[in-house]
């Protein structure tokens, strides 16, 4: 650990958190379904909602900020996933909880 870059460090972390996001809601969707009072196929629309985000927030994200500087970039998409997820993480609406997937996913 001497020579280990606390860069490479962050990125990785930052890429298992990442993951985590998408994936660690499968596990937990009775659980959710049960909490915000809807159907667990309901709840399942959660990850859909994460993965459409990726899918048309990314490719908008990365034409609308080509110009900007990585270190600021990274810095600011980080803010938008540590905020996703605290909204996420207090949400007590279906509805909240969907918009706040999908913001973290823009990430």
């Amino acid at each position: 650990m001497k020579n280990f870059p606390i860069a490479i460090f962050a990125l990785t972390l930052g890429a298992f958190s990442i993951g985590m996001t998408e994936f660690v809601i499968m596990g937990l969707l009775p659980n959710v379904a049960n909490d915000l009072h809807v159907s667990i196929s309901a709840s399942g629309q959660l990850i859909t909602g994460y993965a459409l985000g990726v899918a048309v927030g990314g490719p908008i994200l990365t034409l609308s900020t080509g110009k900007m500087s990585r270190k600021r970039l990274l810095i600011l998409l980080m803010i938008l996933f540590v905020a996703g997820n605290a909204v996420a993480a207090i949400s007590t609406s279906y509805g909240l909880l969907m918009a706040a997937r999908i913001l973290t996913s823009f990430a």
